[in-house]
């Protein structure tokens, strides 16, 4: 159980995470609108069933699975079991690459426990093989990395600034 940071203006476009936002700002700043505490909740649950779709979409299954968003602080919480460590660790990536989440809450466990893995936050000019490098120490690793980041990559050049990955020991 842990909180994840992402960085909230980079990732798949799922829902219009502004208009998230402001039902969630217009919610908080009225709080006895039944009205726009409506609005709120219905834009939540929209986003929240966008990323348990797209998590559906990658072939990510655990026992389970419950996907929250809370827009006025662009959080998810996910809970569930997966069958394993590196099932868990894609769908907390599936949940934070997402434009408009800042944090994942992982509240998931685990049938088989393993280790975990590192992430890294893509930074302007990384690729794989330099990511491979610093970590691996030789940069013709880079197919692990890409292959532990799978299905939400499809192609060892498609990374973008700001995306978190997983990099397995």
């Amino acid at each position: 159980m842990s909180i994840i940071s992402f960085f909230k203006e980079a990732g798949e476009k799922l829902f219009g995470h502004k208009d998230t936002e402001a039902a969630a700002v217009k919610a908080q700043s009225a709080p006895d609108s039944a009205e726009l505490q409506a609005t709120a909740a219905a834009a939540n649950l929209k986003a929240s069933s966008a990323i348990e779709t797209y998590i559906a979409t990658q072939k990510l299954d655990a026992a389970g699975l419950s996907v929250a968003f809370d827009g006025a602080t662009g959080t998810v919480s996910v809970s569930g079991e997966a069958a394993d460590q590196a099932t868990k660790e894609k769908i907390l990536l599936c949940c934070g690459n997402v434009h408009g989440v800042a944090q994942v809450d992982d509240r998931m466990t685990v049938a088989t426990p393993a280790d975990e893995s590192q992430y890294h936050l893509v930074v302007r000019g990384d690729t794989l093989s330099a990511i491979a490098k610093t970590y691996y120490g030789n940069a013709g690793q880079y197919p692990k990395i890409f292959e532990a980041n799978k299905p939400m990559l499809s192609h060892p050049d498609k990374i973008y600034p700001g995306q978190l990955l997983r990099i397995p020991a």
